[in-house]
């Protein structure tokens, strides 16, 4: 079986204090960080056993994952196993990056987002470019808020020219042609973002060939509908799996509509679905 598993533990501690981010940030106790460990590692030994099965998983914790050491070594773990296609993770890029000297890069990819005014432009760019000179796949993103565009033009500007720089619309945001003609000079592909997606009853590889999996193992169609389709580690799940239409009146997150059939999006970003790097160079006009 062709698997996507998109992993989100306990993990909502993060480094970073951005005002626009949705998700409700704390700071996580020893014994939190203990059992994100502990289910972050039963994940990991699951993924690692799973040699009939062919998986692609990308980490979408609430938190920052790579500050903390159990992710970081996961990753390099589970990018070095023969059934494992890809491995990625959604990182604030605020860790060192050595460790990445032990992964095999061509199955480890990074989706970074670069959050101005949490951290030094030069700081994030120099980490950017060390990503390259490791041949680690990565994409870099910008929430596209008014305030983030001379920093986002920047960045595309002095960023190597074969990496992808996606701009996500900010929650809430209302985008005139205007407006959005600025973003999409940056992001060609900011028209995916720029709207929500109509998605009810239309049809989702979500429950079929991607799942979404929480730090109990419980298994879900996808982050955004909690009805559960069983759990990852008695094997319930997978007689759960099959094509099924989208339930949700709509879809606002790329983690989300990537995955819907009746957009194009497995084919702008085939082979790199999971780290948003699209399969062919994207030409800024």
């Amino acid at each position: 079986m062709d698997l996507t598993l998109l992993y989100r533990g306990p993990l909502a501690s993060c480094d970073y204090d951005c005002p626009y981010c949705p998700f409700a940030k704390r700071r996580d106790s020893r014994e939190q960080l203990r059992a994100d460990r502990a289910s972050l590692e039963r994940f990991a030994d699951w993924a690692a056993g799973q040699r009939g099965d062919r998986l692609s998983v990308l980490f979408t914790p609430w938190g920052e994952g790579l500050v903390r050491s159990w992710y970081r070594r996961t990753l390099v773990e589970l990018s070095r196993l023969p059934h494992i296609r890809r491995v990625a993770i959604q990182t604030n890029l605020s860790c060192r990056t050595d460790w990445l000297a032990d992964a095999d890069p061509d199955t480890l990819a990074l989706w970074c987002t670069y959050h101005p005014g949490q951290t030094p432009y030069d700081r994030f760019l120099a980490k950017c470019r060390d990503l390259a000179d490791r041949s680690i796949r990565f994409s870099v993103g910008v929430v596209g808020l008014p305030e983030h565009l001379p920093e986002a033009r920047r960045l595309r500007a002095d960023l190597p020219a074969h990496v992808y720089l996606w701009i996500n619309a900010a929650e809430g945001h209302v985008y005139d042609d205007a407006e959005a003609g600025r973003w999409t000079a940056i992001d060609p592909l900011f028209p995916y973002s720029r709207h929500p997606h109509t998605s009810a009853g239309l049809p989702c590889r979500t429950g079929e060939s991607v799942v979404s999996v929480d730090g109990e193992g419980t298994v879900r169609r996808c982050h955004f509908v909690r009805a559960a389709l069983g759990n990852l580690y008695d094997g319930s799940y997978r007689g759960a799996l099959r094509p099924r239409p989208c339930p949700l009146a709509v879809c606002d997150c790329h983690i989300g509509y990537v995955h819907l059939e009746t957009l194009p999006l497995y084919d702008v970003f085939a082979g790199g679905v999971l780290e948003r790097i699209p399969a062919a160079p994207v030409v800024v006009p």
